[in-house]
């Protein structure tokens, strides 16, 4: 977290991890659909020749708090491919929490546990430490023959601490409800550490009803939960 009185300025970073192909860009792309035009930046995608994501996506969404700080959260995507260990190492830095993305079949498990493990020493190397950067991981492709039972996500979510949501990505199914999950996270952790709510005004439910308060959530879990924030001179403009 980047946290800048003299600007009056707020800085997350949240980062999707996971193999190569298990549906990081479909989350982002899906997200950056959704969003109100005036509180999302420009999606950068940097992609190779077979569709594979080479380096990153960014995805700036942004607002300003009753009290006047300007709120960035920042959505990046590290490249799946085993030879680009560097780049993702270099994305994870100073990330606020995490995504991981895992891919829902049973064929899929020795990547998904190789890619885990991958995150858990790249985080060491950034000096990340696992209790104070939440991580949520979403099983995408649930829709795939050999998909996990919703029964075996459930023994996945007692097994670990971390929040387990399914997912459809490329149907939309589950993304919004995953953004959701690990923006709560996020903001309870970093609340705790540094007093979001006190330091800078800005509670949770203010936090969540700018961001989700301005993204289509119809068809979603969070349909209703949220309505449109309704106060236009709050957007935040530039990055």
């Amino acid at each position: 977290m980047q946290l800048n009185h003299a600007q009056r300025e707020l800085t997350l970073k949240i980062v999707y991890y996971g193999p190569g192909l298990s549906g990081k860009t479909t989350n982002l792309r899906h997200l950056h659909a959704r969003a109100s035009p005036e509180v999302r930046g420009r999606l950068l995608t940097v992609e190779t020749h077979d569709d594979r994501t080479l380096f990153f996506d960014l995805l700036p969404v942004f607002f300003s708090t009753s009290a006047g700080f300007k709120v960035k959260v920042k959505l990046f995507t590290v490249p799946g491919q085993v030879i680009h260990n560097a780049t993702r190492r270099i994305v994870l830095q100073g990330a606020d929490a995490v995504v991981f993305i895992a891919d829902s079949r049973h064929s899929a498990t020795a990547e998904n546990n190789a890619y885990w493990r991958n995150l858990q020493d790249n985080m060491k190397e950034n000096g990340l430490e696992a209790e104070q950067v939440p991580v949520v991981i979403q099983f995408n492709k649930r829709d795939l023959p050999d998909a996990r039972t919703e029964a075996e996500l459930e023994e996945a979510r007692k097994r670990g601490g971390e929040e387990v949501v399914g997912a459809v990505a490329l149907r939309g199914e589950g993304v919004l409800e995953t953004f959701h999950a690990v923006a709560r996270a996020a903001y309870r952790r970093l609340d705790a550490r540094a007093h979001l709510a006190r330091n800078v005004a800005l509670t949770e439910q203010e936090f969540l009803a700018q961001i989700f308060g301005r993204m289509d959530l119809s068809g979603t879990a969070l349909a209703g939960r949220y309505t449109g924030v309704g106060r236009d001179d709050q957007v935040g403009g530039g990055r």
